[in-house]
């Protein structure tokens, strides 16, 4: 089954064709970490790990990068004005990045570099694009000639002066050209800085994922992703240095680009208050559920986030997860699940995620009206593709948001009104039962006993 993507740099869907399907590559943007990440920011690393199953379905050889920006002027400035060192934000940031990911169901990446781990290779490549003509030194810096690079513009499909409109460019007077951007920069006394032909500083933004990208992955790769807020200056910047750097090679053969959250229809932002952090909303809300709304809408199209739409997802995990509870006495090989063919087709179509959650929901109608192994193997394999559906049902309806409550004292309590229900004191199982609907737990009595979930409004 091919897999077709649409490719931000010919702006058209295309079969995807690796240039060595024994060793496929993927770069992805990652955190700049002087702070927690936004759920916005967790929307590529959901749907750009969906297709990093897919694509190790089809090439198993597969090698994902996903980078860690760890020396920036957010970062410097967080610093500073919490007056610990550069490494205390980074260190702290890096790990509470990885452990959120993580929490979403987020594979690791195969690679992921540090900036200030590749400084040696930044100078080298900021080297050779000066001895070939492409960048210059001006006052402690090092600029990037957008002249001397013909194509600048073509991704974003905008031509220079109408893309130096549309951004914030830093005016300065060493500059040939106002587009002209930085390489290398000097840095202060209390700055992070390595020494360089040009003086002690540090790289700029654009050129790190250059570096690293080339270090791990080759100079050209297949996949290069990121938000499409990237697209401008920071990807058009990355396929003009590293297309110069390379001797006029392709950077990246495909451009994947997924689209920006709202709230509640409006753009999320500092200045509106509205802005969300991750770290935050997996302590009041189920990790899946939120992974589950990040899917549900196409990735190259914005999506709205809103608490009714968490709900939502929350209340559909809770129909599948009340199938596979049902089905419990179902014993199957995890590791020899099969993948639905619609769900797989819904993928390969672009990374049709929305269709394949539809395609989902219908195997869990099939397995809630069948019950049978192959009904239930089925929407484990479709969820497994997803990162849906692979924790323990029972844990899933004993989690309180984000948390699982006491199971133990919830246990007790059970027990208690069970044997109050034995004594026919109906008053104290009553009193028992709205007890533990305070606690925000609901008791199914049933042919299989009793069972409990918790609610996670």
């Amino acid at each position: 089954m091919p897999i077709s993507l649409y490719n931000s740099l010919t702006r058209r869907t295309e079969p995807f064709a690796p240039l060595d399907p024994e060793r496929v590559t993927m770069y992805v943007c990652g955190p700049t970490v002087y702070s927690y990440v936004h759920i916005g920011n967790a929307r590529g690393p959901v749907v750009f790990d969906v297709l990093a199953k897919l694509l190790r379905r089809h090439y198993p050889h597969l090698v994902y990068a996903r980078n860690i920006t760890d020396v920036e002027d957010k970062i410097n400035a967080a610093a500073l004005e919490q007056g610990v060192s550069i490494e205390t934000i980074t260190g702290k940031f890096t790990e509470a990045y990885r452990e959120d990911m993580a929490e979403l169901g987020i594979a690791p990446p195969d690679v992921e570099p540090c900036a200030t781990e590749h400084i040696g290779p930044i100078i080298v490549m900021i080297e050779r694009l000066i001895a070939d003509g492409h960048a210059y030194a001006a006052e402690g810096h090092v600029l990037f000639d957008v002249d001397s690079y013909p194509d600048y513009g073509k991704l974003s499909g905008r031509d220079t002066e109408e893309m130096i409109a549309g951004a914030r460019v830093e005016v300065a007077p060493y500059k040939k050209n106002p587009a002209d951007f930085v390489l290398w920069k000097p840095s202060t006394p209390e700055q992070p800085g390595w020494d360089s032909p040009w003086g002690r500083g540090r790289p700029g933004w654009h050129i790190e994922c250059s570096a690293m990208s080339a270090t791990h992955l080759g100079e050209t790769i297949d996949i290069h992703a990121g938000g499409v807020d990237l697209l401008f200056p920071h990807h058009e910047n990355e396929i003009a240095q590293s297309t110069c750097a390379h001797g006029g090679k392709t950077f990246a053969r495909w451009w994947l680009h997924n689209g920006m959250l709202t709230f509640d229809g409006r753009k999320m932002s500092k200045s509106l208050g509205n802005v969300l952090q991750l770290h935050e909303m997996l302590k009041h809300h189920p990790a899946e559920a939120l992974r589950l709304r990040l899917m549900s809408g196409h990735y190259r199209q914005p999506l709205d986030w809103s608490d009714a739409a968490i709900a939502q997802s929350v209340s559909t995990l809770d129909g599948w997860y009340r199938v596979l509870r049902d089905l419990a006495d179902i014993d199957l090989d995890a590791a020899r699940l099969p993948i639905p063919g619609q769900i797989e087709a819904a993928l390969c179509d672009d990374l049709n995620t929305p269709q394949a959650l539809a395609e989902l929901a219908v195997l869990a109608d099939a397995a809630r009206q069948h019950g049978t192994p192959e009904a239930k193997a089925a929407l484990l394999g479709g969820g497994a593709l997803l990162g849906l559906l692979q924790q323990d049902p029972e844990a899933w309806f004993k989690q309180a948001g984000g948390a699982a409550v006491d199971a133990a004292q919830v246990e007790a309590l059970l027990e208690e009104r069970q044997a109050a229900r034995a004594a026919r004191d109906f008053a104290r199982a009553d009193a028992i039962r709205a007890e533990l609907a305070a606690m925000g737990v609901v008791i199914e009595d049933g042919a299989q006993g009793t069972r409990w979930s918790v609610t996670k409004a």
